[in-house]
């Protein structure tokens, strides 16, 4: 069976609070670890996605409507699905420290990053399904 879950794919969260969110695979891991027996993936995702700019919008209203709010999660294989979309990799292994799902500390950080990271993707104008609401 082709490996098709790779980081840098897009997919959509099924299950839990971030259900019909878009997220990107940071790592995967096929075979499972001690702790998590199961294949399970690292996501960066979207989790408020930036609201609709106006020619009327002052700079401050339209840098506070554009913002980009990120979650980081580890979910198991069976409650994502995936896209045909995928990001050019900038690396996700950096932007997301080894730690952060289990460090509160390590994950604010990687959590600054990937918002960070997001938020020029967004204005760059790359990507714009990824950062457009899910509407089903």
């Amino acid at each position: 069976m082709p490996k098709f879950l790779k980081p840098g794919k897009v997919v959509i969260v099924l299950k839990g609070k971030h259900a019909g969110k878009k997220a990107v695979i940071v790592k995967e891991f096929d075979n499972g670890t001690k702790q998590r027996p199961y294949p399970h993936a690292v996501l960066a995702g979207v989790d408020k996605a930036p609201k609709r700019v106006k020619k009327t919008m002052s700079r401050k209203k339209v840098a506070k409507q554009s913002r980009v709010f990120p979650f980081l999660k580890v979910v198991n294989y069976q409650h994502v699905m995936p896209t045909r979309y995928s990001f050019s990799e900038p690396d996700w292994k950096n932007l997301v420290a080894k730690k952060a799902a289990t460090d509160p500390s390590q994950k604010r950080q990687s959590l600054r990053r990937l918002r960070a990271e997001f938020q020029n993707r967004y204005k760059a104008g790359q990507k714009k399904w990824f950062f457009s609401k899910l509407r089903f």
